[in-house]
C-alpha cells in the first residue's frame, strides 16, 4: 500500500494539520475497537435526575414530551420545571466552554472535548425549541378554545395562557374589523355552529387515530367498537387518541 501523505501531495517537511497529528491519524484503532467511555461528552449524564438513576436522563424525559406533544391532537400539560432545570444546566455548560475556549493553555484533546459538548447542547437547544414552538402553535390554533374552557388552563404556564387569551382577544377584533361587521347581527357571533358545517372555533379532535406504544403494564382499553385490548408493556397499537388520553397522561404509554 502507497503511502497516503504521497497521495496527498505533502512534502516531508511540509507544515501540517498539527503536532503529530498524521502520526496519531495512521496508528489509530478501528472506531469499533476503540471503547468509548460512558461519560464522554458529559451532558447527558449530567442531565440525570437528583437520585442519579440512568433509566431515564432529564433529556430523554424532555425527548418523549416532545414527540407526546408533537403527535397528540390535544394539548399536553406543560413540563415547565423540567424545562428550567435543563436549560440552567444549558446554561452552565454554555459558560464552562466559553471559559475553556478562552484559556489559552487548553491542550487539543480539551478543545475536541468541547467540540462534542458544543454539538450536545445544539441538540438540546433543537429539542426545547421544537417542543416550544409545537405548544405554540397549538395555542393559538385553539386559542378561543382555551379561554373558553377553565380546566384546560392548569395545562399551561401563566405567560402561556396570557398569549392564548391575547391572541384569542386579537383575531376576533380582527374578524370583527374585517368581515363580521359586515354581516347582519344575528350572523356576527363567532359561536354560531351550523349543520354540517365545521365549528367556527376550532377544537381539539380527539378522535384522531395516534400510534401509542405501552412503557409498562396498562389495563385494558375500550375501542369504539366496544372491544378491548390489553395494553402489554412495549406493545404499539393505533387508537383514537381519547382511548389513551388518561394512559398517557399518567405517563404509562407514549405517543410515536
Amino acid at each position: 500500500m502507497s503511502n497516503w501523505l504521497d497521495d496527498l501531495g505533502l512534502e516531508p517537511n511540509e507544515p501540517r494539520a498539527g503536532p503529530s497529528f498524521i502520526e496519531r491519524v495512521r496508528h489509530a484503532p478501528d472506531d469499533d475497537d476503540y471503547p468509548i467511555p460512558d461519560n464522554f461528552g458529559g451532558l447527558d449524564r449530567n442531565l440525570l435526575g437528583q437520585d442519579g438513576e440512568e433509566e431515564e436522563t432529564r433529556f430523554q424525559q424532555l425527548i418523549r414530551h416532545w414527540i407526546n406533544e408533537r403527535q397528540a391532537p390535544d394539548i399536553l400539560p406543560g413540563q415547565e420545571m423540567l424545562l428550567g432545570r435543563i436549560l440552567d444546566h444549558v446554561r452552565k455548560q454554555s459558560d464552562d466552554v466559553q471559559l475553556l475556549r478562552a484559556d489559552p493553555d487548553s491542550s487539543e484533546d480539551e478543545h475536541f472535548r468541547i467540540m462534542l459538548v458544543q454539538t450536545e447542547i445544539e441538540r438540546v437547544k433543537f429539542v426545547i425549541r421544537s417542543y416550544i414552538r409545537t405548544r405554540l402553535f397549538k395555542i393559538e390554533k385553539y386559542a378561543r378554545w382555551i379561554s373558553a374552557n377553565a380546566e384546560v388552563h392548569e395545562k399551561l404556564s401563566k405567560a402561556e395562557l396570557d398569549h392564548a387569551r391575547r391572541y384569542a382577544r386579537l383575531t376576533e377584533y380582527h374578524f370583527n374589523q374585517s368581515v363580521l361587521q359586515s354581516f347582519p347581527p344575528q350572523q356576527r357571533s363567532l359561536a354560531d355552529n351550523m349543520p354540517f358545517m365545521p365549528p367556527i372555533v376550532p377544537a381539539p379532535d380527539k378522535l384522531r387515530p395516534v400510534f401509542v406504544h405501552a412503557r409498562q403494564e396498562c389495563p385494558p382499553v375500550q375501542l369504539p367498537d366496544g372491544t378491548s385490548i390489553a395494553m402489554e408493556k412495549g406493545r404499539i397499537s393505533l387508537t383514537p387518541y381519547y382511548v389513551v388520553e388518561q394512559l398517557l397522561l399518567r405517563g404509562e404509554v407514549e405517543l410515536v
